[in-house]
């Protein structure tokens, strides 16, 4: 389970490091609005957007360009975040709000749902995927990126590589686990499938892998935290500075490529489009 508190503080405490360290994220955005538009051929029909996990707007200033006309509801969890994004928006078109849309009610329908690379800290996905597709409009998109189950692979294996060599027997988790894009896409249908719904549900996905390098461990972790991404797992025992040294040598030593060391991002793509049957 994700402790929310947390992640708030994170968020919050890094809101204006973001975009500096945010390179996949950035790339998955681009990737995300491509994956939309393949579903939206025209952009002057949208007329009400919800965004979450908005951030410090690189998602939203796309989805401003793109849909001029359209109203915009940003939601982000972290108060530092919406304070952040306020500063760079003076449009009236668009309304934030700080909270957790898996706590928010939603009492209005969307064209399109969208959110990059927020939903690995939902903590009840069913649930909310089934909120947010049912606040969709008749041929509304929920469209979204997330990350995979081979997300930090290097520091999973360190951490296990770690265990076994100190005989430590009790769970050390290195961060939230992820889902395949299977189960992700298994769970999307699931959730949503309703046998009384007069709704089709057509469920699109696609998964790609991101690198990123660094000096050396510790700038890797540095670049975590500078994004507020710290491990906010409810579960799991604190890690003694000793076991964090023999990961990080174990890191150090075992991905290394031309002198970097090297990070895995497992990137999901998921689409759902709400179109009644003919």
């Amino acid at each position: 389970m994700i402790d929310k508190q947390q992640v708030k503080l994170h968020f919050s405490k890094n809101a204006s490091n973001y975009n500096q360290y945010t390179h996949v994220q950035k790339n998955m955005r681009d990737i995300l609005i491509d994956f939309m538009l393949q579903s939206n051929k025209d952009n002057l029909k949208i007329k009400n957007i919800l965004e979450i996990g908005c951030g410090t707007g690189y998602l939203t200033t796309a989805l401003v360009d793109l849909f001029p006309l359209a109203h915009i509801t940003a939601v982000d969890i972290a108060p530092g975040m919406i304070a952040e994004i306020k500063s760079k928006f003076k449009n009236d078109s668009i309304d934030f709000i700080c909270g957790d849309i898996e706590e928010i009610d939603i009492n209005t329908t969307y064209d399109i749902i969208i959110s990059n690379a927020t939903f690995q800290w939902f903590n009840h996905m069913p649930l909310t995927l089934r909120k947010l597709y049912n606040s969709l409009n008749k041929n509304g998109i929920l469209c979204f990126s997330t990350f995979g189950r081979y997300t930090f692979n290097e520091l999973n294996e360190c951490f296990e590589k770690a265990k076994q060599t100190m005989s430590i027997k009790e769970p050390i988790y290195s961060g939230q686990s992820f889902h395949s894009l299977n189960e992700l896409h298994t769970m999307c249908k699931n959730t949503i499938r309703n046998k009384n719904s007069n709704n089709e549900i057509l469920v699109e996905s696609k998964e790609l892998f991101e690198y990123e390098y660094f000096n050396d461990c510790r700038d890797f972790f540095y670049s975590i935290k500078k994004i507020g991404a710290n491990n906010s797992n409810k579960d799991g025992r604190c890690t003694s500075p000793a076991f964090m040294r023999k990961v990080i040598n174990l890191y150090n030593k075992n991905f290394r490529e031309n002198n970097r060391v090297k990070a895995t991002y497992h990137c999901l793509f998921y689409k759902m489009i709400k179109e009644s049957v003919k």
